[in-house]
């Protein structure tokens, strides 16, 4: 004979499906590489764009919204790298690059102007390169959303720009100093990413990186903070190297009763944060599910 369900019965199965939501929703921290700084009283380097769903976004935009995800279904990341930091006469400055998950990209901070193998003028990123003392003498605009010019050269000394950060321009908190990013707390703690790197002068003196792993100018500049996004400060002085562009970041947050599949070519963990997950991408180029 067959058995039959009482009518007030419901399943585990019944009770899971109605409280998992379809389709997932999948808080996000998209930072792009930050941008090389520029050599000979060089602008700092522009932070790598940042896109977030929480606490904060960049470029005084507004705060986005989860990205809703299929189970099953494989979505691109790709965590950027920084840019070089230019040496006079030797290398010049590059752009950092681009960070992605799914249809979210952020774009590569532009890199700080200066005197290298030519006159090279700050680039457009994320956040904006800082202007050197040769080229340009107005910083760079940084990407609607995502990120804030770099500031202005200066003269009498001659001294290069801050790089623009996700939270403010460079030169906002005085000259050559690289505009601050953004805290968010998605992986559970409040932390500052994108900030710009710090301009340099002839004299050599040091300018601070922005607050989120911007490098500090001087002689030699300082690389950006890895995994933060921060420009690279500006090179000056006896020691015009600059430094490089801190790596991007992605950081997934999502309902802790999915597992998340990391494909191969990325380097990542996942850690339990109360009712959540939160995967921590920090290089390469592959693939994730659900």
């Amino acid at each position: 004979m067959a058995r039959t369900r009482d009518a007030g019965y419901v399943s585990a199965y019944e009770v899971r499906a109605a409280y998992v939501p379809n389709p997932l929703t999948v808080d996000y921290l998209v930072v792009a590489g930050g941008g090389g700084g520029g050599s000979d009283a060089g602008g700092g380097g522009g932070a790598g764009g940042l896109r977030c769903t929480v606490g904060a976004t960049g470029g005084g935009g507004s705060l986005e919204s989860a990205l809703a995800v299929t189970a099953g279904v494989s979505l691109t990341v790709t965590v950027g790298a920084g840019g070089t930091g230019a040496l006079q006469n030797v290398t010049a400055a590059t752009n950092g690059s681009d960070s992605v998950f799914s249809s979210i990209t952020s774009t590569g901070g532009g890199l700080g102007g200066g005197f290298n193998l030519v006159v090279t003028n700050p680039s457009v990123g994320g956040s904006g390169g800082g202007a050197g003392q040769a080229g340009s003498s107005t910083g760079a605009a940084g990407t609607a959303n995502q990120g804030f010019a770099g500031g202005n050269r200066g003269s009498a000394p001659n001294y290069g720009g801050g790089g623009g950060g996700a939270g403010q321009a460079g030169n906002t908190n005085g000259q050559r100093v690289g505009g601050d990013g953004v805290a968010t707390s998605i992986s559970g703690a409040s932390v500052h990413y994108a900030g710009g790197g710090g301009g340099a002068q002839d004299g050599g003196t040091s300018a601070s990186g922005g607050n989120g792993g911007g490098g500090n100018g001087g002689s030699p500049g300082t690389n950006g903070t890895v995994n933060r996004g921060g420009g690279g400060g500006g090179g000056g002085g006896g020691n015009r190297q600059a430094g490089n562009g801190g790596s991007g970041v992605v950081i997934l947050r999502y309902p802790n009763f999915f597992t998340i599949s990391i494909g191969g070519g990325l380097t990542g963990t996942t850690a339990l944060d109360g009712a959540f997950k939160v995967t921590t991408i920090t290089a390469g180029t592959g693939t994730v599910s659900w």
